[in-house]
């Protein structure tokens, strides 16, 4: 991918399609086996888009042609191991035809599977265990082997668990049975997590593909720096503007800090900003493209099927803490700035705003149409397919936006590619899920929650954020988010808390394992285009995002903020404008400065006032 911004004046090209490959243990396809690949990827893009937009089959049926098409190509991307990144071998071939053939199976013979249910034949239960092997080797090539081995312990109590006693032990299952229920049921590898990406993610990651490829991507970080270029500390908050624009697209911290890093970072470092926090900036603002409505990440697709309450109202519930948390990061940036006397960029450096929109401003209507259609009720599948309808004609209005075919079909097949380390991570978290379905562990491990806290609702919040942060480190947010979405959430229910609320407590605490210590993966990403320290990186953009480690309790404790049962617009707005002042003076006790340098007291009396402020309420915000 070329990113490059004449205006701004850096041009970084990268060889392998983009950071993340140079990361990522991908081959570089060559010759015949890359033109099979690129073909299978555009097919199942336009699969993707005709079922969208025009006719869906069945879901088992879809589900599956879905999944063997991510699993044949990710065979083909990913090798097994460093030493064969240069060639595809014999193994490679084996799994991917083996993948295509049970989906085809499924597919054929998918009457007869429903009319056999709870009664599988031979055939069945060895493509089913063949399918549960190939979909833990493809996470392991491309997530590592955290989530598989996460996955193979849950295997192990589905058929081991009935040797434990007490209350974590349950009957005694046959290998068959297990088999059935992953490979045969929806509540396991085919389950809500698969769904959820072969219907509306895929889309959605299309679309990310077409803004890139139609410059669409690029207008919202020229748009950035031209609305704060201009302004001291200029460059950083162009760095959480556009991660904010970004994520309304991505739904990736790590897309985020891949695709605006590599010219935000240069800019923060040349006025004046030190590279560790120039690095810590941009990943405290990428980790908040997950939260950032309309597009949040995968995870909150599957909150929505996970809950049953609509996408459309979720991205209401979901709009003000991703505000105040962007605002949070905006101001510390800002305060910094003040703090070293830094300026902004030379006039002559920043875009021109309303150039910018001509140029492709009409592209950043995408996310402006799928809230629209979310809100009159169309589903999200529907809001992706006409997004990404509009951006391929809008894109022809315009000479440096048009589409070419070789654009298209290069976007088709990123679209794909993208898409492959996100279904094979969904894949393998449907056998977890599937082992707490099948064995009750949901409900078993919810009342052990209960207990363990002694029915003490902040102990319970605690243990859940320790849980939440410790798994985010080794694994997707989806991933994290399906696994306690169905053991946790149940327990701070019990103990309370409302369903939205629950569910949010853990997706933000999974979102921001990107940012935390020791395994803070955005901002290792963040500190190499940096240059910088890696650690100090990584703690310079905890201190940045941690408005987002308070926002989460504030919620649970006060749903108000999520705007849940605001009984009118006028305590809407007080809730706003009370968490606004509030995350003010919590940016200045972090940050240390507020016209001048704050002594040790002005700052913990503002950090205690930021905390009334934030959590809604008549007491607390006179307090």
């Amino acid at each position: 991918m070329n990113l490059r911004s004449d205006k701004i004046g850096i041009s970084i090209d990268y060889k392998n399609n983009s950071i993340e490959d140079k990361i990522e243990n991908t081959r570089e396809l060559k010759g015949f086996i890359a033109k099979i690949f690129t073909s299978v990827a555009v097919i199942m893009s336009l699969y993707h888009l005709y079922s969208s937009g025009i006719e869906m089959l069945p879901q088992i049926q879809h589900k599956a042609i879905h999944l063997s098409l991510a699993l044949f190509l990710t065979y083909f991307l990913y090798p097994a191991a460093k030493k064969q990144r240069n060639k595809v071998t014999k193994v490679d071939l084996l799994c991917a035809g083996l993948s295509l053939l049970i989906g085809a199976y499924i597919t054929f013979d998918y009457i007869n599977i429903v009319y056999r249910a709870g009664s599988p034949n031979f055939t069945d239960l060895i493509l089913g265990g063949i399918m549960i092997i190939l979909a833990l080797e493809a996470a392991r090539r491309t997530m590592g082997w955290t989530l598989v081995l996460v996955a193979l312990f849950f295997l192990g109590y589905a058929l081991f668990g009935h040797l434990i006693p007490g209350q974590l032990g349950h009957r005694q299952y046959s290998v068959s049975r297990v088999i059935e229920h992953m490979f045969l049921t929806s509540e396991g590898i085919y389950g809500v997590a698969i769904y959820v990406t072969a219907t509306f993610v895929f889309m959605f990651m299309l679309l990310g593909a077409f803004l890139s490829e139609t410059g669409g991507a690029q207008s919202f970080i020229d748009l950035a720096f031209s609305l704060a270029g201009r302004y001291r500390g200029g460059p950083a908050k162009a760095a959480v503007v556009a991660s904010g624009f970004m994520g309304t697209i991505s739904g990736s911290s790590f897309a985020n800090v891949a695709g605006t890093g590599v010219f935000t970072i240069p800019l923060m470092k040349s006025v004046g900003y030190k590279p560790h926090f120039a690095g810590g900036v941009e990943a405290a603002s990428s980790s908040g493209g997950q939260i950032m409505p309309p597009i949040m990440g995968a995870a909150a697709f599957i909150m929505a099927e996970m809950t049953g309450i609509p996408y459309g109202r979720l991205i209401i519930y979901a709009t003000v803490p991703a505000l105040l948390y962007y605002i949070s990061v905006f101001l510390m940036v800002d305060l910094e700035a003040a703090r070293l006397g830094l300026k902004g960029m030379p006039k002559e450096n920043v875009p021109d705003f309303w150039k910018t929109l001509k140029k492709g401003g009409f592209l950043l209507l995408a996310p402006v149409i799928i809230v629209y259609m979310l809100i009159v009720g169309y589903s999200p599948i529907k809001a992706s397919f006409a997004a990404v309808i509009f951006v391929i004609v809008a894109s022809m209005l315009s000479r440096e936006t048009r589409l070419t075919p070789a654009k298209f079909m290069l976007a088709l097949e990123k679209g794909a590619r993208t898409s492959l380390s996100l279904i094979s991570a969904c894949a393998v978290a449907g056998l977890i899920v599937g082992t707490v379905t099948l064995t009750g562990l949901g409900t078993k491990f919810a009342d052990l929650v209960v207990n363990l806290a002694s029915g003490q609702l902040y102990l319970a919040l605690l243990l859940t954020m320790i849980a939440s942060i410790i798994m985010g480190m080794g694994m997707p947010t989806a991933a994290l988010y399906i696994i306690l979405g169905s053991m946790v959430a149940p327990a701070l229910v019990k103990l309370g808390v409302p369903v939205i609320a629950a569910h949010m407590f853990i997706f933000y605490f999974g979102c921001y394992a990107a940012v935390t210590p020791p395994v803070a993966l955005s901002s290792y990403l963040a500190a190499s285009i940096a240059k910088a320290d890696p650690v100090k990186t990584a703690f310079a953009g905890l201190r940045l995002a941690s408005a987002g480690l308070i926002m989460p309790f504030m919620f649970v404790l006060s749903p108000k903020l999520l705007l849940w049962e605001v009984g009118s617009a006028i305590e809407a707005f007080s809730v706003i404008f009370t968490s606004l002042i509030g995350i003010f003076a919590f940016a200045s006790a972090v940050e240390g400065y507020f016209m001048g340098k704050l002594v040790l007291y002005k700052r913990t009396f503002l950090f205690a006032a930021s905390l009334f402020l934030i959590y809604p309420g008549l007491f607390t915000d006179t307090a």
